[in-house]
Parts: C-alpha cells; structure tokens; sequence
C-alpha cells in the first residue's frame, strides 16, 4: 500500500514541479540495480546521493552501505523530503534540504574534502544550464581520485556535459523503466 501512495505521490509531483521531478515514476529495480553496481561499497565510505525523490536508490544504498558509512541525500521537494524522513530511520542517513549545486560547499561544511561516490536522479533536461554547470563541476571537485559519479537520464543530451568534466564516460541502458533509462559513469 504504501508503494502505491509512493507512485501516486511521484506522479503528482511530476506534474507540479516540473523543474524538480523529470520522471512520471519512481526508477524501476533494474536501474536501481545497474546504477548501483557502479560503485564500490567495500571502499565508500562517503556516498552523496542527488535528488533522491521518494527513495528508490537510497533503499539499495543502505543495503549495501558498510556499517561505518555515511550517506548524504540532497533533496528540494518539501513533499519528498517528508516521505524520505518518514522512511529512513538509520544513523548513516544524513537528509539535506539543499541545491546539488552547493554539494561541495556543504560536504566541505560537514568536514568531507572528499566523498568516494555520487549517485544522481538530477533531471539535468529540465535544470537551467547554468545551474547544472555547477552541479557537475561541484560535483567532480568534490569527488576523490578514483571517484565515480553515476547519473541516469531519458535521453543522451547530458552526455557531452559530463564528457566535458570526465572525458570519456561508461555508458549502460536500462529498457525496463519508466521511461527506459540511460546511465552515465564518470570516473575521476
């Protein structure tokens, strides 16, 4: 019952925030699952996760999450904001009401120089492209060496973005979602 409400409420959303929500349902598990293969919980200890909605890639975060693991979502809607405080209770959570342009000012703020990985649902199509300059550089400058920065979108129009910051990035598919799904990897 409270997946349906979950559904509902993205798809609401999506309609009324356009500049915050770029999909029409949450991510199917099979991205879930190909986004996060991409990174290595073994080693990551520090994990940002931008634009988390209503927690679909946060759930297989914290599964797969070492103990001592601290992972940082930043989300703008007020009403995915609420669902991801009424769903997470784990001492590794760390829920921000901030802009994913400040993810280096903030994790600089919380005393992280650097974090091991970035997981983003960012709508970049939707984002106005000044603001998600930022975000990528923001994103890349506070990433460690070695560092990867996960992004899916509907389309291949971030790709020369990202190249632009990463070189060359890894590229996956995802045709079981809602819309299917592209997936960027860059590597720092």
């Amino acid at each position: 019952m409270a997946e349906k409400k979950n559904k509902r409420t993205f798809l609401n959303t999506f309609f009324t925030e356009r500049k915050q929500v770029g999909a029409v349902a949450p991510s199917s598990r099979f991205l879930v699952k190909k986004m996060c293969d991409k990174i290595d919980f073994t080693e990551a200890k520090v994990i940002v996760e931008l634009g988390p909605g209503t927690g679909a890639f946060t759930y297989e975060l914290l599964k797969r999450a070492r103990p001592d693991a601290q992972i940082i979502l930043f989300e703008l809607n007020e009403v995915f904001l609420e669902i991801l405080d009424q769903k997470f209770d784990d001492s590794r959570i760390t829920i921000l009401n901030k802009s994913a342009e400040d993810v280096e000012k903030v994790m600089k703020q919380m005393g992280h120089d650097q974090v091991d990985a970035i997981l983003s649902s960012l709508p970049l199509t939707v984002i106005p492209d000044i603001t998600k300059k930022r975000i990528i550089i923001n994103s890349y400058n506070i990433l460690k060496k070695g560092g990867v920065y996960v992004q899916y979108q509907y389309s291949l129009n971030a790709k020369r973005l990202l190249e632009m910051k990463y070189g060359k990035l890894e590229m996956g598919f995802v045709g079981v979602n809602i819309p299917p799904a592209f997936i960027y990897v860059g590597t720092k």
